[in-house]
């Protein structure tokens, strides 16, 4: 993987017959700290320093997500036995992290990524320990509290993928991010295997309750990726790139100001479409997943290697999926985000608990869902605006993306409670569909006002006023 960095990252240059002539340019406006170390910077290198430490922050944070995740519905299950409470507890992690991405956004706006990612990773290696409270004392008060903390490394891992696109060009942004999301292949895919059948035998070893141990490496793994980001990280590549303003200039938008930039640029708004409705079909379906299985009587081995599979399809294949996006353009990925999400909803949903296959592989489909979409839309909104207002823009972008989620994840449990598993994949089937009307109403739009051929799917960056 280390080993595309620099075939993606030849930005700020001129290439020929496959050669990268490197330009050395003045630095914009930097921190205090930046400022001290650094005179004339090249670029390229600053960019492949960035993708590399953010790929290693990226799978220890990936690890420390999903070690926590995957057994959250499954702690509050064995704490309150209710369904809804599991679903809320997990729902938990998406409200953290809705709540948390514009805040972030705008410490990254006003000091550059490093500042906003170390926080987050911090914040959620506190939610872990808080998660670890609530199985040694069965209160039920400390997981929600915990995981919506994590949820705030969740939101952390996200901005990572924006932060990778900072000095990237703009035909290869797109397969920029998906070379960073690649890196949660190995943390998460690791996570879901090992959290049942490592982390928790490990806690228990020690005197731990049941679902402690996954916590517990969890917080120390976020801590791991936050020293990663604090050493690494530097110089910040928002700050390179020119987003972040001096001390008489803040770039910072408040979220007003940023949703209605959104609003008023018809990709944005797509985009942030594109990426409410990636996240809440992921986020509604795979809540109520390790438990629609659990009743199916399926062991805890099958559930890691369905969570395993589901997250192979979120990841693994993003550097394909970033590439595809910046060749053939935004709008067709998302088409194809859509239609895997009605099919992967729809074998998932009609198959029953005790069918491993099955749930198994509507859910890998709806990773893969998740993936072009979120893909494609962060490309797209990325484009749709100069880098002085990104920051603020994606954090705002974000914030939707997960508020939806969050409201998905915790009506999962009312649907499945009081209807079924089928009707909330159902549901999010519908989503899938709205998704592709979206993108083909989009690109009818701008064919009528004289955008037409390639320019409705082009990655060159468009600005709208």
């Amino acid at each position: 993987m280390f080993d595309k960095v620099s075939e993606l990252c030849c930005i700020g240059s001129e290439t020929t017959n496959g050669s990268c002539y490197v330009t050395q340019v003045e630095e914009p406006v930097l921190s205090a700290g930046d400022r001290a170390s650094t005179g004339h910077l090249d670029v390229e290198q600053v960019q492949r320093r960035t993708v590399q430490t953010l790929l290693g922050s990226q799978m220890c944070g990936g690890i420390g997500l999903v070690a926590g995740y995957s057994v959250t519905a499954l702690l509050a299950d064995d704490i309150t036995g209710s369904k809804t409470l599991a679903g809320l507890a997990a729902a938990s992690l998406s409200i953290g992290a809705a709540i948390a991405s514009f805040p972030l956004a705008r410490i990254m706006a006003r000091s550059g990524r490093r500042p906003g990612l170390l926080t987050g990773y911090v914040l959620a290696s506190i939610g872990s320990f808080f998660a670890v409270l609530a199985a040694i004392t069965r209160q039920f008060m400390f997981l929600p509290l915990g995981v919506a903390l994590i949820g705030v490394g969740n939101a952390t891992n996200m901005a990572t993928r924006y932060a990778a696109a900072d000095l990237a060009k703009p035909e290869r942004r797109a397969s920029t991010i998906g070379l960073v999301v690649a890196a949660t292949t190995i943390g998460s895919g690791f996570g879901s295997l090992v959290s049942l059948s490592v982390f928790d035998p490990f806690g228990r070893r020690f005197g731990l309750p049941d679902y402690a141990g996954s916590f517990l490496v969890g917080a120390l793994l976020f801590l791991a990726a936050a020293a990663i980001v604090e050493i690494r990280l530097r110089p910040d590549p928002l700050v390179v790139a020119g987003g972040v303003g001096s001390n008489d200039q803040d770039t910072r938008l408040p979220f007003s100001a940023a949703l209605g930039l959104i609003l008023a640029n018809s990709k944005a708004r797509l985009a942030v479409f594109g990426m409410m409705v990636s996240q809440a079909t992921m986020v509604a379906t795979m809540t109520l997943t390790p438990l629609h299985m659990n009743d199916g009587g399926q062991t805890n081995g099958a559930i890691s290697i369905m969570l395993f599979s589901h997250i192979l399809g979120m990841y693994a294949f993003s550097p394909l999926v970033g590439r595809l996006a910046d060749q053939l353009g935004r709008y067709p990925m998302l088409i194809v985000s859509g239609v895997l999400c009605v099919a992967g909803a729809l074998w998932a949903g009609f198959t029953p608990p005790e069918g491993f296959i099955g749930i198994t592989g509507g859910q890998t489909v709806l990773g893969f869902a998740w993936c072009f979409g979120v893909i494609a839309a962060s490309g797209l909104l990325t484009d749709a605006f100069p880098v002085e207002q990104r920051a603020s823009v994606q954090g705002a972008g974000d914030m939707c993306m997960m508020a939806f989620g969050a409201v998905a994840g915790i009506s999962a449990g009312a649907i499945v409670s009081y209807r079924s598993y089928l009707d909330l994949n159902l549901a999010a089937a519908l989503l899938g569909i709205a998704l592709v009307l979206a993108v083909l109403f989009n690109a009818a739009t701008r064919s009528r006002g004289g955008q037409r051929g390639r320019t409705v799917f082009a990655v060159t960056p468009v600005y709208e006023n």
